[in-house]
């Protein structure tokens, strides 16, 4: 068993849906993610690579207040599982300037929820993660529920382009 550094947190967020997989795993919307920024060459292979404005809102005290970070995220080619698929997935910050978290893990697709899980690590090594503690994971988890909200967008956006049904039921955190 491997070791996870202190700095490095898990991070799970799911959103309930109603997805059909029939046609095709990934959703052509995750396959061509061009509503994600700008498709640049990745180092990977098998990998590819976005530049995008990863977005922080501040919901509770400054609704209309977003803070922005331009970003690189990497999405890996899908594997079938039992239920749907998964695709690799990460994002780190297109600068020297790291004020957003990187985040290294998969997205989850079933026919009844998308989930994000993973671990990040917040900029600043272990004086970051003792900030990102005491303020309850504030920048990494509405940075992923920001990013999980654009994916559930771009699948309804594909579904009523092709008549389909995705459809948001309702949206579920869950911390483990």
């Amino acid at each position: 068993m491997t070791s996870v550094p202190g700095h490095v947190t898990p991070l799970r967020l799911a959103q309930r849906v109603a997805l059909d997989l029939s046609r095709s795993c990934p959703p052509s919307a995750l396959e061509h993610a061009d509503w994600l920024g700008t498709p640049i060459e990745s180092a990977r292979a098998g990998t590819r690579r976005y530049l995008t404005d990863l977005s922080l809102p501040v919901r509770e005290h400054a609704p209309q207040l977003t803070f922005k970070k331009a970003a690189y995220v990497d999405l890996g080619e899908a594997r079938a599982t039992p239920g749907g698929c998964e695709i690799e997935i990460s994002w780190q910050s297109s600068s020297l300037a790291p004020l957003f978290p990187v985040f290294a893990g998969r997205l989850n697709l079933t026919p009844t929820e998308i989930t994000l899980e993973g671990f990040y690590a917040p900029p600043g090594g272990e004086f970051g993660a003792v900030l990102d503690r005491a303020f309850l994971n504030i920048a990494a988890r509405g940075t992923a529920r920001w990013f999980l909200e654009r994916v559930v967008a771009a699948l309804e956006a594909q579904a009523t382009s092709e008549r389909g049904a995705v459809a948001p039921i309702d949206q579920q955190r869950a911390a483990s």
